[in-house]
């Protein structure tokens, strides 16, 4: 059933009461720093990518160092973070990329990111949301996709791009990019991808998940 609009915005208030401080838990620097740890962060911790990227970025403090970088070096640093060899690859191509053709700035357009070596929506997407504050940003990463789908907010769908769209549908365009990172959020501290903790969830008013259970 879907939901009310209403009962939308009513999700969307509470998880700002829940997480005030919507932040991407990637720490980052500079604009292209968030850029190659989004990529360093597929089939990866955010936790793991901030205990590893300090050192990276410390070896390699521009981006003309990095693009000049032998890529067997950068594997080294990021090796921890899995697919370490085609993500080294992806970073110096992007940071020459960014330097040939973007003047050395992370460009602000999907069309430009999706572009760059390594990037695609999900990425393009976090970074016109945190640097460019672009209205109407969704980042379906895998907590968005599950809780989203619980709630009712999407049809259940596991596809990211049908994700994005469905809750570009009905979320506030200047809402969207913050609720992501909420969701990213609520998914580490409440509803987990094997046991949801529905008892101490204070979205159940709202969540299909919990109304179904209890039929």
């Amino acid at each position: 059933m879907k939901k009310k609009k209403s009962e939308v915005l009513a999700i969307v208030e509470e998880l700002k009461r829940l997480y005030p401080d919507a932040l991407c838990s990637l720490r980052y620097g500079k604009d292209y720093e968030l850029l190659f740890s989004v990529r360093l962060a597929a089939q990866c911790t955010d936790e793991r990518v901030n205990q590893i990227t300090p050192a990276l970025f410390a070896r390699f403090p521009t981006l003309e160092s990095l693009a000049n970088a032998d890529v067997a070096e950068v594997e080294e640093y990021i090796r921890s973070t899995g697919f370490f060899r085609a993500k080294a690859r992806d970073i110096v191509a992007a940071s020459r990329m960014l330097l040939d053709e973007y003047g050395g700035k992370v460009p602000g357009t999907m069309e430009e990111l999706l572009r760059l070596p390594g990037v695609g929506r999900k990425t393009a997407n976090l970074i016109l949301g945190d640097i460019y504050h672009t209205p109407g940003v969704v980042v379906a990463d895998t907590h968005c996709i599950r809780i989203s789908g619980r709630l009712g907010l999407t049809d259940g769908t596991k596809d990211p791009a049908k994700v994005e769209t469905q809750l570009r549908a009905v979320l506030p365009p200047e809402e969207s990019n913050n609720f992501c990172h909420r969701m990213v959020l609520h998914g580490r501290a409440v509803c987990m991808a094997r046991k949801p903790d529905c008892q101490n969830c204070t979205l159940r008013p709202w969540c299909s998940y919990f109304s179904d259970s209890k039929a």
